[in-house]
């Protein structure tokens, strides 16, 4: 298969395509549409119900050096070890940590990341995949900061061999406080493979502008998955373009760890899906979350949710409070009916209160954009769809005859994203976070969600058959970036666009 050309391997998807989508299984976005399956994490996705009885850890800190506004790190890719579920596995990491260090940093701040590409070329993990792409190429991609994609900042067209080093540098003086995004490649034919091996990537958080929120306990929660032959990820067969579910699933490379928890108390978690394709429906055992942050801001007040679906690459934030009998209770997927983990009720009675409101200037912006009359606005409209086993925008396939978008900084606009597949897809765009205005199919809680709270969107699930209208910002930044589908096979498959902005 290693030595298959891109034509063959093109050739071959071309007639497992169709198959793919029939047997794709379900736990996506909704209903099944006649005569096709939807996309998700249900029979053969289970992941591991064990409880490990480890105790939770957040992701490690990455080491920064700070000079006033001027703060520095250094990120490694390399292959290394980590443990997960008792097996030590070979994969690609970052700092050779999995999950990735978090980075903390603030509005203001111009963060300088010095970067080194020390994947082994030809190595076990490394090679040429069955797209024809070298593994042993990669990048980094700052996912959820609105910071400029030219140059040497969030510029996705860099590629780095092993033995390379850069400087990137990012200027947050236009991305404003309270969101966590994070960070991974985007190496195009290889962005897929390159997450299930480990880089799924590291927090990116940017600190609070509000201090509603701040006196909180809080956990970064990294939700993966993987399947591990011979002490290394399952490799990726065409197949796996279309859908790869992994067998173990884990919460910042633990499986069901526990999380103490005081009587009373409240809890903020930060919750990112960072699997390359499995839809999550998450819900606290016999508890209300209140949600207060979405992919790209603080909102002004907190949402009590049962559960709430999360497509690859979405970011949640809420509060949690223990307020029931004291005991062990579950976070879990119900999609599959897997526990990510377990918080067990520990220690002295306290009485900590979900605020009322948050006083979110950005939410208070968007608010007002769903208030805006966009019927003078440019209108864009998007088909996400397979052609001949490839992954298309509007009929073109990136980097064939890829589909490109011309739009003026300074403006607004209102596009609108249609899935002709039997499978979601969840849409991501670069650079700038969108505000919902309307979901046709798919779930309609998730639907009337994100249509109604003031919250910006940088990653939307599209269900299958059905559509996203969103109300697009293009600010501040010129230069060339893209827009795609956050299924990472369907991105390295050819479903993502140039979007320039001028």
């Amino acid at each position: 298969m290693a030595n298959m050309d891109r034509r063959q391997f093109l050739a071959m998807l071309g007639i497992g395509a169709a198959a793919g989508l029939m047997q794709a299984c379900g736990g996506g976005s909704g209903a099944p549409v006649a005569g096709m399956m939807r996309f998700g994490s249900g029979s053969g996705g289970s992941g591991s119900a064990t409880q490990t009885g480890e105790l939770f850890r957040d992701p490690p800190l990455a080491q920064l050096t700070r000079n006033g506004n001027l703060v520095e790190t250094s990120i490694t890719t390399s292959r290394a070890q980590a443990t997960i579920a008792g097996q030590t596995v070979t994969m690609m990491l970052y700092n050779g940590s999995y999950p990735a260090p978090t980075i903390r940093v603030k509005s203001g701040d111009i963060l300088r990341v010095n970067f080194t590409n020390d994947l082994p070329p030809n190595a076990d993990i490394t090679g040429i995949n069955v797209l024809g792409y070298d593994m042993s190429v990669t990048n980094l991609h700052t996912h959820g900061w609105h910071v400029s994609p030219a140059g040497n900042a969030d510029n996705i067209f860099l590629h780095f061999n092993p033995g390379d080093t850069f400087t990137f540098e990012y200027d947050l003086s236009k991305q404003w406080g309270g969101m966590m995004g994070f960070y991974h490649p985007h190496n195009h034919g290889t962005v897929g493979e390159q997450f299930w091996r480990g880089l799924a990537g590291g927090a990116l958080i940017v600190e609070d502008d509000v201090p509603d929120l701040q006196d909180y306990e809080e956990h970064i929660m990294i939700i993966t998955d993987i399947s591990i032959a011979n002490g290394l990820p399952t490799e990726w067969t065409r197949m796996n373009y279309m859908r790869n579910l992994g067998d173990i699933v884990m919460v910042n490379g633990q499986v069901n760890p526990v999380l103490n928890i005081q009587p009373g108390q409240v809890q903020r978690w930060r919750i990112l899906n960072a699997c390359v394709y499995r839809y999550l429906r998450v819900s606290l055992q016999n508890h209300t979350m209140y949600l207060v942050g979405v992919d790209d801001n603080l909102l002004d007040q907190p949402v009590p949710i049962n559960d709430i679906l999360l497509a690859p690459a979405e970011r949640i934030d809420v509060l949690v409070k223990a307020d029931q009998a004291p005991g062990t209770y579950t976070l879990q997927d119900l999609n599959s009916n897997t526990p990510l983990l377990t918080i067990e009720y520990s220690g002295a009675q306290t009485n900590d209160q979900i605020p009322t409101s948050i006083n979110s200037e950005i939410a208070q912006w968007v608010a007002s954009l769903r208030q805006m009359d966009t019927s003078n606005l440019r209108q864009v409209s998007m088909t996400l769809s397979f052609v001949r086993g490839q992954g298309a925008i509007n009929g073109g396939v990136f980097g064939q005859n890829t589909y490109i978008l011309e739009s003026p900084v300074g403006t607004y606009e209102v596009w609108t994203i249609f899935n002709r597949s039997g499978m979601d897809h969840p849409f991501h765009q670069h650079v700038d976070g969108a505000v919902i205005l309307d979901i046709q199919g798919g779930d309609p809680a998730y639907a009337q969600l994100y249509t109604s709270i003031n919250g910006l969107k940088d990653t939307i699930n599209v269900p299958p058959m059905g559509s996203v209208t969103m109300l697009v910002p293009v600010l501040d930044y010129t230069g060339d970036t893209v827009f795609h589908c956050h299924i990472l096979g369907h991105e390295d498959i050819g479903m993502m666009g140039i979007w320039r902005r001028v």
